[in-house]
C-alpha cells in the first residue's frame, strides 16, 4: 500500500502534519507503536507559547529574544523567528480545531491580542519567559491538544495503523543486516520510500510505501529509564532508524532536566506550579534559587543542594486553594497518588529528571533530513535548531504543531516514486534479523540491563558531568554491546509480544546512548543544559552544533 505521506508517530507533531496534509487532499497514513492518544504530548502540562499579549503587553520579538537567550548561542535565529512568528496563527488554528483552552474574563482586563478569536485565551508565565505567554488548558494542555487533533484527523479520513513498531526505513539501495551498531558499509546517499514495521498484534512484518516519509517519533529521554518524566515509548526509535539509514544527527549531548519531578516516581509537576508562585525549598524550609529562571539554571541549583545532602521540596501551601484546584487539578491528584502528600498541606518532594532531548535528526529549513532524500523530521525527534543548548518552557508544544504542519507542506512538494524491490529487500533482511532474535539465548535479563543503563546514564551523563564519569558510561556501554548477543527473548510467541517490542527499543537505545556519550565527551565546555565540572565555562569555539553519523559501523563525530 502506498500513501502520499507516511507519518511515523502519533503525537502532536504527527497529528498536526497528518491533518495539514489531509487538508490539501493528500492520502495520509499515521503509524504508531502504541495508541494515538498515548504519545508523549499528552504529558505536557504547562502550556504552548504564543505572543498574544492577553495578560500583559508582549511581542514576537520578545518571544524570539527569550528563546535565543535560553538557547545559549546554539539556535538558528532564522528558524527561531519562523517558530515564534507562527505562534499567534498556531493558537488561532488550534482554537478552530476545538482545543478547549482555559479562558479569562475580558470584562476587567485590557487586551493586546491581534487575534480577536483568541483574545480571551488565558496565558501564564513559564521559566525563562519575560511575559505570561503560555496558553493552557488547566494542566492538561498537551492532552487536550492531542485529543482534539486526533478527533479532527479521524474526521478528515486519515488512516491509522496502531501497535506497529518501526523497524527500518525503506531505502533505494540494499542494506546490510541490522545489529546494535549496524554497519552500512560504504556511506550511502539513499532515497527513502517508506518504512517497515512490526505489527505487534499480528506478529508479522508490514511495509508501507509513500511519496514522502515524515518522522515524528519523539525524543530519547527513556534512555534514562527510571529517571525521566517521559513515557516508556520515548526510546528514540525514529532517530535510531534514521541514523542506521545514513542520516546525520546533531546535539545529542543536550539533555534537559526538568527541575520538578516527584522524587521516586519521576512524574512531572509542571513549571506552571512555579509560575503560579510555588517555591523550591530545602527540608529546613530555605529557598535557594529563582524558581522562574531557565530550566538549566534551576536544575543546576537543585543539583548543588542535593550534593550538599539536602532533600528538596516544591511548596504550594501558600497559594490559594481555589486557584490550585481550578488550574492544576491533575498535579494535585498526581502528588496525592504518587508522592502520598496533599500539596495543599504539605510540600512535594522533588528532584530533577530528564524531560526533553534537544538533539535529534539534523534537518534543514524545509525539515528534510540531512544525508537522505525523501525523509523529513519534525518535533522532538528532529533538531531544527530552535532550542539550542536549553529549550525554553512552552516552546515544545508550539514547535510540534507549527513545524509539524510546515514539514507536511514541504514533504508533499517533492514526492518520490515507489520502489517495490527496495521494500522487498528491506523486508527480507529484517525477517532474517527478527528470526535471529527468537533464536538467541536469554542468558541476561533485558529489563535488568535497561534499569541499570538508566541509572548509569543518570549518574554519568547527568546534570553535571566530567570526562571520567562519561568514560565510565562508555565502558559500560561497550560491556552491554558485548552481552547483547546473549540478551534474548523469554517470550517466544510472535503475536502480542511486548518483550520483543521492548527489545527493539533497547537495541535503539544502545545505539543512541553510544552516540550521545561520544558527543558529550567531544563537547569540552559547559553550555546550557550541558554542564561539565572539568570545563565549567562556555567556549566560543563550541558555539556550533555537534554532529554524528555512522561510517563503516562506527559512530563518527564531526
Amino acid at each position: 500500500m502506498k500513501f502520499d505521506l507516511l507519518v511515523i508517530g502519533s503525537g502532536g507533531t504527527g497529528l498536526s502534519a497528518a491533518l495539514e496534509a489531509a487538508s490539501q487532499g493528500a492520502s495520509v497514513a499515521v503509524v504508531t507503536k502504541s495508541l494515538p492518544t498515548r504519545a508523549q504530548t499528552c504529558m505536557a502540562q504547562g502550556g504552548i507559547n504564543a505572543a498574544l499579549g492577553n495578560v500583559e503587553p508582549d511581542s514576537v520579538e520578545e518571544h524570539i529574544a527569550d528563546t535565543l537567550r535560553s538557547a545559549h548561542g546554539l539556535a538558528d535565529e532564522t528558524m527561531v523567528r519562523t517558530l515564534c512568528e507562527a505562534g499567534p496563527e498556531t493558537i488561532e488554528w488550534l482554537d478552530r480545531m476545538l482545543v478547549p483552552f482555559s479562558r479569562i474574563d475580558r470584562s476587567d482586563q485590557s487586551t493586546h491580542s491581534p487575534l480577536p478569536a483568541t483574545r480571551s485565551i488565558a496565558q501564564r508565565r513559564l521559566g525563562g519567559a519575560g511575559h505570561p505567554r503560555a496558553c493552557y488548558a488547566q494542566d492538561y494542555t498537551g492532552l487536550k491538544i492531542l485529543q482534539s487533533l486526533y478527533d479532527r484527523c479521524r474526521e478528515a479520513g486519515v488512516r491509522f495503523y496502531t501497535e506497529h513498531a518501526l523497524l527500518e526505513l525503506i531505502l533505494s539501495v540494499p542494506r546490510q543486516a541490522r545489529s546494535p551498531m549496524l554497519a552500512l558499509g560504504e556511506r550511502l546517499a539513499p532515497r527513502v520510500h517508506g518504512a517497515l514495521f512490526w505489527d505487534i498484534a499480528a506478529g508479522e512484518l508490514r511495509s508501507i510505501q509513500a511519496g514522502a516519509t515524515l518522522l515524528a517519533t519523539g525524543g530519547y529521554g527513556e534512555l534514562y529509564h527510571g529517571y525521566t518524566t517521559n513515557t516508556t515509548g520515548a526510546t528514540g526509535d525514529g532517530i535510531a532508524a534514521a541514523l542506521r539509514a545514513g542520516a546525520v544527527l546533531s546535539d545529542l549531548e543536550f539533555v534537559q532536566f526538568h527541575p520538578t519531578a516527584m522524587t521516586g516516581s519521576a512524574i512531572l509537576i509542571s513549571e506552571s506550579a512555579r509560575g503560579a508562585g510555588g517555591t523550591l525549598i530545602t527540608e529546613e524550609g530555605e529557598r535557594f534559587t529563582d524558581e522562574l529562571a531557565p530550566r538549566d539554571e534551576v536544575a543546576a541549583a537543585m543539583f548543588a543542594q542535593i550534593q550538599k545532602g539536602h532533600t528538596l521540596y516544591l511548596d504550594l501551601r501558600h497559594l490559594e486553594r481555589s486557584y490550585l484546584e481550578e488550574l492544576m487539578p491533575q498535579e494535585l491528584r498526581l502528588a496525592r497518588i504518587h508522592a502520598h502528600v496533599d500539596p495543599l498541606r504539605e510540600p512535594i518532594p522533588v528532584q530533577p529528571a530528564v524531560h526533553y532531548t534537544m538533539g535529534g535528526i539534523d534537518v534543514d529549513a524545509r525539515f528534510a533530513a540531512r544525508g537522505l532524500e525523501g525523509l523529513y523530521a519534525a518535533g522532538e525527534c528532529s533538531n531544527a535548531h530552535v532550542h539550542g543548548a536549553n529549550r525554553l518552557g512552552g516552546n515544545s508544544l508550539l514547535e510540534i504543531v507549527a513545524f509539524g504542519r510546515l514539514a507536511a507542506r514541504y514533504a508533499l512538494e517533492r514526492p518520490l516514486s515507489s520502489d517495490p524491490a527496495a521494500a522487498e529487500a528491506t523486508e527480507r533482511q529484517s525477517a532474517e534479523w527478527i528470526d535471529g532474535l527468537f533464536a538467541k539465548p536469554a542468558e541476561f535479563s533485558l529489563y535488568q540491563k535497561r534499569k541499570i543503563l538508566g541509572k548509569r546514564l543518570y549518574h554519568d551523563l547527568g546534570i553535571v558531568r566530567d570526562r571520567e564519569l562519561m568514560e565510565d558510561a562508555a565502558a559500560y556501554l561497550d560491556t552491554l554491546l558485548e552481552k547483547l548477543p546473549r540478551i534474548g527473548l523469554g517470550d517466544r510467541s510472535r503475536t502480542h509480544n511486548q518483550e520483543l517490542v521492548d527489545y527493539l527499543a533497547f537495541d535503539n537505545a544502545l545505539l543512541l546512548a553510544v552516540a550521545m556519550t561520544q558527543s558529550a565527551l567531544l563537547r569540552t565546555e559547559s553550555r546550557g543544559a550541558h554542564r561539565r565540572s572539568d570545563y565549567p565555562e562556555e567556549d566560543p569555539a563550541w558555539a556550533r552544533p555537534s554532529r554524528v553519523r555512522l561510517e563503516r559501523g562506527a559512530i563518527v563525530c564531526f
